[in-house]
């Protein structure tokens, strides 16, 4: 049954993703490739390679994260939302979003993970972990359904 669940679970997503593309809705399509492209030159441009092991920049990804948090840390949820009348504050929040998807694409293609790979099969463990009959509107840990 898992299985049958997880198909439908993918041409769901697959024909949302087709209709949000044949309708024009989606603006932007991410090229990771083209973005590995970019992040190996810039590294390599700089002799930076000798730095990017996989351990580094994890280390790094965590910094740039605790960064982002930052900017929220002391904030209500309404103030958090309210963030985006504030350019500056919006600038810093997409630099640091940049910053956490170089590391993240960066360690990805050290290690050679096909990101839109592992996504779609971490969505498949996710929604048998999160059935919606049981997670619909609480919070709560998959182990404590």
């Amino acid at each position: 049954m898992a299985k049958l669940l997880l198909i439908g679970y993918i041409s769901t997503i697959d024909l949302y993703i087709f209709n949000t593309l044949k309708e024009g809705i989606m603006k932007e399509v991410l090229d990771i490739g083209a973005l590995k492209e970019t992040i190996r030159s810039f590294a390599s441009e700089r002799q930076w390679e000798k730095f990017h092991s996989p351990k580094n920049i994890s280390m790094a990804l965590s910094v740039e994260a605790s960064e982002l948090v930052e900017i929220f840390q002391w904030l209500s949820e309404k103030e958090s939302y309210d963030i985006v009348k504030d350019n500056l504050v919006i600038e810093k929040v997409s630099d640091e979003l940049a910053d956490i998807l170089v590391y993240l694409v960066r360690i990805s293609d050290l290690l050679g993970i096909d990101l839109q790979d592992a996504i779609t099969c971490k969505m498949k463990k996710n929604s048998l972990k999160y059935p919606v009959e049981k997670s619909k509107g609480n919070a709560k840990k998959y182990d404590e359904l």
